[in-house]
C-alpha cells in the first residue's frame, strides 16, 4: 500500500482536531510530512506531535515537490484563494468547507483544477453520517410511500463571539454548520438542478454581523419539499430529521431513529363520500401500524472518525488509482449556488 505525503495548511480546530489527528491513525495510507499556521506556537506543537516540519507562510510549503495533497484548513474567506494557490503549484488538495462563498469563485477553483491537472475534493463527510444513510433506506425502501417533507434541524443555543461571526470572513450558521445538513438536504431534492429557494436569516445572539439563525425551504418538481433550520436560539432542540411520508413517518437524531407506516395491502379501501355522514359522525380510519427502530452501530458512534474514515477512503482510492470521487466538486457547486441564493434574498448589515 503507498503512502501519501500530506501538507496540512492551519493547525486550528480544523487543521488539527479533524484532520490531523485523524490521518496519524492511518500512517499506512497518509503521512503527515508539514503543516503550516501564522502561529508559532501551534507550528512547534506539530512539530512535537506528528514529527513533522512547519512553516508560519504557507508558501514555503507549496514550494516542496514530495507532497502527494495539501490540506486547506485555512480560514473561511480563504479557501477559495488559497485552493487556488496550491493548484497552480501543481498539488492535489483537499478544502475544507464551506468550499466559497459564490458560485464564481468555485467555477474559478475547478477551472484551476483543470488547468493544473489535479484533484479538487471538499471536505464534505457528513454524506458519510449514518444517521443520514439510514434514513436515506428507509425512504428508498418504499415503506414510508411517497416522501412529502424532509425536515433537517441542525439547532442549539449559543451565543458566539469568534471569528466565525463574521461575514467578511465568510463566517455566520449557513457558512459555518450550514454545509453538513444543506448537502443531505439536495440529496432528497436533486443533485441535477437547481432547487427553487426561500431563505430567512436572522442575526440573534451573535457578536458579529453574520446570521445565527437561518430558514431555508428547497422545493422541486416532483421531489420532496425540504425544511432545513440552522439556529443557534432554541434550547429545547427536538431531532435532526423527520420524514413525512404517504404511508407513515420517520423522527429520529444522530443516535436514533424510528419510523412508523402501514402497509396499504393491510388496509381497507376508501371510497369518497359527498354526502353528509350518518349521524354526529368524523371520518374514521382504522389502520395496523408497524414501527421500527434503528440505533447507532457501536463502530459509528465515533461520529468524526466514522465519517472521515469513509471520506478519506475514498480520497485515497481517487489519489492511487483514479477512483471516482463520491462528492465532486459539481456536487458542492450546486450547494454554494443555494448559499448564495440564501444571502442575496437576506442582506445583512455589516460591521465596518
Amino acid at each position: 500500500m503507498k503512502t501519501l505525503n500530506v501538507g496540512i495548511i492551519g493547525q486550528g480546530r480544523s487543521g488539527r482536531n479533524i484532520h490531523a489527528e485523524f490521518l496519524k491513525t492511518i500512517p499506512e495510507r497518509f503521512a503527515i510530512r508539514c503543516v503550516a499556521d501564522v502561529l508559532p506556537d501551534r507550528c512547534a506543537r506539530a512539530e512535537q506531535e506528528y514529527g513533522c516540519a512547519s512553516y508560519l507562510d504557507y508558501r514555503d510549503m507549496l514550494r516542496r515537490n514530495d507532497l502527494d495533497l495539501i490540506v486547506n484548513a485555512a480560514p473561511s474567506h480563504l479557501h477559495p484563494p488559497v485552493t487556488r494557490e496550491i493548484l497552480e503549484a501543481g498539488h492535489n488538495v483537499l478544502c475544507e468547507k464551506p468550499m466559497a462563498r459564490r458560485v464564481a469563485e468555485v467555477d474559478e477553483m475547478m477551472a484551476a483544477a483543470k488547468r493544473a491537472g489535479k484533484l479538487l475534493a471538499i471536505y464534505q463527510q457528513s454524506r458519510f453520517a449514518p444517521y443520514y444513510e439510514q434514513v436515506c433506506n428507509v425512504i428508498k425502501s418504499g415503506v414510508l410511500g411517497r416522501a412529502v417533507m424532509v425536515k433537517i434541524a441542525f439547532n442549539g443555543f449559543a451565543r458566539r463571539y469568534d471569528w466565525q461571526t463574521l461575514q467578511e470572513y465568510y463566517g455566520g450558521n449557513l457558512l459555518n454548520t450550514g454545509p453538513h445538513p444543506l448537502d443531505q438536504a439536495l440529496g432528497f431534492v436533486g443533485r441535477d438542478a437547481m432547487p427553487k429557494v426561500w431563505c430567512k436569516m436572522d442575526r440573534v445572539n451573535s457578536t458579529g454581523d453574520a446570521e445565527d439563525f437561518c430558514k431555508i425551504l428547497l422545493s422541486a418538481e416532483g421531489r420532496p419539499t425540504v425544511d432545513l433550520e440552522i439556529c443557534s436560539n432554541t434550547a429545547y432542540p427536538t431531532h435532526t430529521y423527520q420524514v413525512y411520508g404517504q404511508y407513515g413517518s420517520l423522527f429520529g437524531n444522530m443516535t436514533h431513529v424510528e419510523w412508523k407506516y402501514y402497509k396499504p395491502e393491510e388496509a381497507k379501501p376508501l371510497t369518497l363520500e359527498r354526502d353528509p355522514l350518518p349521524g354526529p359522525s368524523y371520518c374514521s380510519d382504522s389502520l395496523t401500524w408497524h414501527e421500527e427502530k434503528w440505533d447507532v452501530p457501536p463502530e459509528k458512534k465515533d461520529l468524526f472518525n466514522s465519517m472521515g474514515a469513509q471520506f478519506y477512503s475514498n480520497l485515497y482510492d481517487a489519489l492511487t488509482s483514479g477512483a471516482p470521487l463520491v462528492i465532486p466538486p459539481e456536487h458542492v457547486r450546486q450547494q454554494i449556488a443555494v448559499i448564495e441564493e440564501c444571502h442575496r434574498q437576506n442582506p445583512l448589515s455589516r460591521i465596518s
